[in-house]
């Protein structure tokens, strides 16, 4: 009678296959799980903080600590968010917008995603401490923590939480800066954290708006209860005003010239156009043109910037 067994090594090969398979199934997911569209935003401002903070009297652009800086910001930011999709993936389980990330739809355990992003945070904030200095590795930290601990839980309780996110959501350019410098002992340091934290009040009303429906489902307290469209106004339109005063205060400190100032009244008037406009009409359609000139905002605001530096 024939032997019909399988040989040992064809089962090996066969179970490292699928192993293999299944880890690049995964990849997608994980990637996800990085929120690599905030990133994004993230070395925008971290590449401008720098920039500016770099000392005027070096010879040469030190494009390897920038590099470096980039690199340990990243991988915390990527661990920041992967944990905070860990933290909350029962309530994004609730949400049309969330219900399909990796965890709350079954693709990725829980526990994997919490190691995934504790790795992240750790390398990352060692490689800052390492191969950067101690002050950008220990605002990095402060970041993950104060956005992790304090915010995240803060979004079911009070409509508050959106001020609270902002203080931690603006710290990329003080890293940057501290990167760069070694201190964070500025007035141009502090104002590049002001401009990013204000801009975060429009840009994230905007998405609020839209999802309010999914927000609620989930039980976020991101609107009072009563006055949402007195609670939209100062969230979304104070700011920005606000905002576009900052930008021109910007390039007075920087020493800009007449094309910096145009371009910030030009890049200010209009992020309060359709901020005026959301607060005015409060559709969605008017929510995701606000959206969307935020978008286009940041990178600009900052290139002017670092356009501006003398």
């Amino acid at each position: 009678m024939a032997d019909c067994s399988i040989p040992a090594f064809e089962i090996g090969a066969s179970k490292r296959s699928s192993l293999f398979a299944r880890l690049c199934s995964a990849v997608p997911d994980f990637w996800t799980l990085t929120k690599p569209e905030v990133n994004f935003l993230i070395v925008i401002a971290t590449s401008a903080g720098f920039y500016l903070g770099c000392p005027s009297e070096l010879h040469g652009f030190p494009l390897g600590r920038l590099l470096n800086t980039l690199l340990g910001t990243l991988l915390v930011a990527s661990g920041t968010g992967t944990l905070n999709q860990y933290l909350e993936y029962r309530f994004d389980a609730r949400m049309r917008r969330t219900c399909r990330r990796p965890i709350p739809a079954g693709r990725l355990r829980p526990a994997t995603a919490a190691w995934f992003g504790v790795s992240l945070s750790i390398v990352g904030a060692a490689y800052l401490l390492v191969a950067v200095n101690a002050l950008a590795s220990a605002l990095a930290v402060l970041t993950l923590a104060s956005y992790l601990f304090i915010y995240t839980p803060l979004k079911r309780k009070t409509p508050l939480c959106t001020l609270v996110g902002a203080i931690p959501g603006a710290m990329p350019p003080l890293i940057g800066w501290a990167a760069a410098s070694g201190t964070i002992v500025s007035d141009k340091a502090w104002i590049l954290y002001a401009l990013l934290f204000l801009w975060q009040f429009p840009h994230f009303m905007a998405i609020a708006w839209m999802y309010r429906e999914d927000y609620a489902r989930a039980e976020y307290l991101i609107f009072p209860t009563n006055g949402q469209s007195r609670f939209l106004a100062w969230q979304t339109l104070a700011p920005s005003f606000v905002l576009f005063l900052l930008s021109l205060a910007a390039v007075a400190e920087s020493v800009g010239g007449v094309f910096q100032y145009s371009a910030a009244v030009i890049l200010g008037s209009s992020l309060v156009y359709y901020a005026t406009r959301q607060i005015l009409v409060q559709s969605r359609i008017a929510a995701r043109q606000l959206l969307k000139a935020t978008i286009i905002y940041l990178p600009l605001e900052f290139l002017i910037l670092v356009l501006a530096r003398p």
